[in-house]
């Protein structure tokens, strides 16, 4: 492949409504030299993750057509769901994949963020490669106070493009140049939240909180993995609560890495990871890293055929448990050749 490639993975702060959801797609599948991946929505989060790529341009422009329409149909006034959110297009970063630079990338997030401050009047802030300071790399950071904080934050807390007063129906976004991230949650085999809350607390970089006033000069205990975010909250959808996670750097702390650490926190509180699900999609390598890991685990002959080592990484973390693993739609090699 030698043409510039960009992928982009808007979130958008609609879930349930099929019509909404739809139409942002049409809007992304309106320019021609896109390719649309994916669309992964929902409920409880009331979310949906689209995935889509093509020349950066092209990438550009339907990630404007998609958020404008999102803009226009979804009303943050009215919004609940249980994933943190700012706006009706929360998070939107773009990821080069081929012939592409993270410098260029950067300069194309900043060009869009700035179209959608000036023509869509949505206040932005950048994040990860294309934040204007160090702390705004953090998008929970960004997020901190979610969208019933937003107007009270942005007294003092001014965004990089656009309107630097609260809009209410869209609420304010964020657009970011990042590496490729692995959206994946962990089901458990328990329906206590706050359980949940704890593996996550325990295996997210940021780690927790030290309890009372003990340790004054250090407020937090670190987490167990690198380059990793993380949740817990309850999905009524599946009748569970998940550890949810971003894995934001799956050569820092591959999947498999965090399916282990996950698991052996769970029994420590008494549970157990039952399986997992993936949110968007995710590079072969990384599915075929953890088939090879897995085989190894339970010693058995390492395979060099794709389809087994997909087929052992699928089993052995239990990624179809809520709904099949379909590696022509879930992989993005596949994906694209679809």
């Amino acid at each position: 492949m030698t043409e510039p490639l960009l992928e982009c993975i808007p979130n958008f702060s609609e879930g349930r409504d099929e019509q909404v959801i739809r139409a942002i797609a049409a809007s992304i599948t309106s320019v021609a030299a896109v390719k649309l991946l994916e669309i992964d929505s929902g409920y409880d989060a009331n979310r949906t993750v689209m995935t889509f790529v093509g020349t950066p341009e092209a990438v550009c422009e339907a990630a404007f057509r998609a958020m404008a329409t999102a803009a226009n149909l979804i009303d943050m006034r009215r919004h609940r769901g249980a994933h943190p959110r700012i706006g009706a297009t929360d998070v939107c970063p773009l990821v080069p994949l081929h012939h592409v630079s993270m410098e260029e990338t950067v300069q194309l997030a900043h060009r869009l963020a700035r179209r959608v401050g000036s023509e869509l009047q949505i206040p932005v802030y950048c994040y990860e490669y294309a934040a204007t300071s160090e702390e705004r790399r953090s998008l929970p950071f960004l997020r901190k106070g979610e969208y019933e904080g937003l107007a009270r934050r942005m007294l003092h807390f001014k965004p990089d493009f656009g309107p630097k007063t609260f809009q209410p129906k869209p609420g304010a976004t964020v657009i970011g140049a990042r590496k490729i991230l692995v959206a994946w949650n962990c089901n458990l085999a328990t329906k206590d939240i706050a359980i949940a809350k704890s593996i996550a607390a325990e295996v997210r970089t940021s780690g927790r909180k030290l309890p009372g006033n003990s340790y004054p000069e250090k407020q937090f205990i670190p987490g167990r993995l690198p380059a990793v975010r993380a949740i817990g909250w309850l999905m009524p959808e599946y009748d569970c609560v998940q550890v949810s996670t971003n894995l934001i750097d799956i050569d820092v702390t591959p999947i498999h890495t965090a399916y282990e650490e996950i698991s052996k926190t769970a029994l420590r509180y008494g549970t157990r990871v039952t399986g997992s699900e993936l949110v968007g999609l995710i590079p072969l390598k990384a599915m075929l890293e953890a088939g090879r890991y897995f085989f190894a685990k339970d010693k058995q002959p390492v395979p060099n055929d794709e389809g087994a080592l997909i087929a052992k990484a699928v089993q052995s973390m239990g990624l179809d448990e809520l709904r099949p693993f379909e590696p022509d739609k879930k992989i993005i090699e596949y994906a694209m050749k679809r």
